[in-house]
């Protein structure tokens, strides 16, 4: 009887001390004056989805819209790790990669537009082991190489020496291919971070 007095008390003291130590830690203090930041940055994103080595791949496919004619159907979901380079040719040297998802979203098979996320790391130079974050609408269709034909994404955040940066991202397309769905871009970025 002694012994189940005994884990009986122990388990009530473990369960009142649990809620105690259960919570976290906070501590608000105000923040002194941040300094702001801009940054622009240029390079050349390159997906290619055919080949032997495609750096985009289909990864799932809605049922309904598999018949449709069109290279990318409506809710076709696409993950890439797509070469950065500093030349516009693809064998020119790589300065990091973006990363990410992007989903089909338009019912007309005749024009290609996603919903594209992607994380641009960088792996060498000045900003190796630092990142942005694209999210945004991404008319694939209304690319058309020539220097007229710019589309601007949203930059929502960053790490390294981009941490909580904001800004846009402006594309222009320097080569593609219909048939293949191969693409070489011109970026030019302008970050404002802390």
């Amino acid at each position: 009887m002694e012994k189940q007095m005994i884990f009986a008390w122990a388990m009530i003291f473990c369960l009142a001390v649990a809620p105690v130590y259960g919570q976290y830690y906070s501590k608000t203090i105000k923040a002194g004056p941040r300094v702001e930041k801009m940054t622009r940055l240029r390079f050349f994103y390159h997906d290619i989805p055919s080949g032997k080595n495609p750096t985009t791949f289909l990864i799932a496919q809605a049922n309904i819209t598999q018949d449709f004619f069109s290279p990318s159907p409506y809710g076709s979901l696409y993950s890439m790790d797509d070469p950065l380079t500093l030349e516009p040719e693809r064998t020119s040297k790589m300065v990091g990669n973006a990363q990410g998802l992007y989903l089909a979203l338009s019912r007309d098979p005749t024009k290609f537009t996603a919903v594209f996320y992607a994380d641009f790391a960088f792996t060498i130079g000045k900003f190796k082991g630092s990142s942005f974050s694209l999210f945004s609408r991404y008319p694939l269709t209304d690319f058309v190489p020539g220097p007229d034909v710019i589309r601007e994404m949203a930059i929502v955040g960053g790490t390294g020496a981009f941490r909580m940066a904001t800004g846009f991202a402006l594309f222009r397309a320097t080569s593609s291919n219909s048939r293949t769905g191969d693409a070489s871009l011109e970026v030019d970025v302008t970050l404002y971070h802390y």
